[in-house]
């Protein structure tokens, strides 16, 4: 390759673990130094928008976008950046389904800023007062970015040519992905950048029949490090989510919470992961299969935990949003 690559990378609505992760690439970050050049990344170095703005149409080969879009300034950069790259990438759980920002979608906007802003028990001065998207003061006019009515994944507005799982993706995952892009032979675009299979295909714990007898919080039980730990009644939704976290969690005996989200043809997640472990908690009774799908604690919360705003059940639509 004649010219390095030109890199961006954006933090949006995210708890910034994602930009965390590129750096936990260690060394291996000097190699990607050798081979592209950043332009934009305002977490670690001193980027303004407007150096963005003063950049050619396709400048950029590649950027890496973390977090969903909940505000107007999360959606303006997203355009921007698309407009000045080649390849968007939706980079992390929630660029890709909405992440756990997203479950605010659960909420009414109104209930979330009456909480923030008066109800929660750390707040001072509790008289209504909330932040303005426009005021004039003597010095000019002040603007903060619009609230958004729901969170929404990074598609909802601009193309994406590439997805990129994991809260936040593994390094191994980072790297191949730089070194795809390095090569020039580019899977098709819409592809997800992580293998087609399930995390339960990567977990080494010996498995059988997957019934369930009662389900537990993980904080309930010690569990076998050996066994399935579906089968041991602990919500796991490694059978409906997509490998290539290597079985992290549930090697260091934690379930699998579903960041990678689904695999191919899979349309809702959350339905996917809800169907897969009812099917665990069959009885030929349907008052005790009732009694096991309620020792399930916060349903949504379980199976939507980062895709609900990429499901059928995502809340509020960009039309409402106008």
């Amino acid at each position: 390759m004649s010219e390095k690559l030109k890199l961006a990378f954006y933090w949006a609505a995210s708890c910034g673990g994602c930009d965390v992760a590129v750096l936990d690439t260690d060394e291996k970050l000097l190699e990607i130094a050798k081979i592209a050049d950043i332009y934009f990344w305002p977490v670690a170095m001193d980027f303004k928008y407007k150096d963005i703005k003063a950049l050619d149409k396709d400048f950029l080969d590649v950027c890496f976008f973390n977090g969903a879009v909940r505000n107007s300034e999360q959606e303006e950069i997203a355009r921007l950046l698309r407009e000045k790259s080649k390849l968007m990438i939706a980079f992390g759980s929630c660029a890709c389904f909405g992440g756990i920002p997203a479950l605010a979608n659960l909420y009414d906007p109104e209930e979330i800023l009456s909480w923030v802003y008066s109800g929660s028990f750390s707040t001072v001065g509790k008289n209504g007062t909330r932040p303005l998207t426009r005021v004039s003061v003597p010095e000019g006019e002040l603007t903060l970015p619009e609230f958004y009515t729901a969170v929404y994944t990074l598609k909802d507005f601009v193309e994406v040519d590439y997805f990129l799982p994991g809260c936040p993706p593994p390094p191994e995952l980072i790297l191949g992905a730089v070194e795809t892009l390095v090569s020039g032979v580019l899977p098709p675009r819409g592809s997800v950048l992580a293998p087609d299979k399930t995390v339960c295909d990567q977990c080494p714990r010996e498995k059988q029949d997957k019934k369930v007898a009662a389900f537990r919080r993980p904080h309930e039980v010690i569990p076998d490090p050996d066994r399935c730990l579906l089968e041991q009644g602990i919500v796991c939704c490694g059978p409906g989510t997509r490998a290539g976290c290597g079985a992290r969690c549930v090697q260091a005996n934690m379930p699998c919470r579903g960041c990678f989200g689904p695999t191919d043809g899979v349309v809702d997640h959350g339905a996917k992961l809800a169907a897969v472990i009812a099917t665990t908690a069959t009885s030929k009774d349907e008052n005790e299969a009732a009694e096991r799908i309620g020792q399930i604690v916060d349903p949504a919360g379980t199976f939507y935990r980062f895709g609900l705003a990429a499901s059928l059940l995502r809340g509020k639509s960009l039309k409402e949003e106008n």
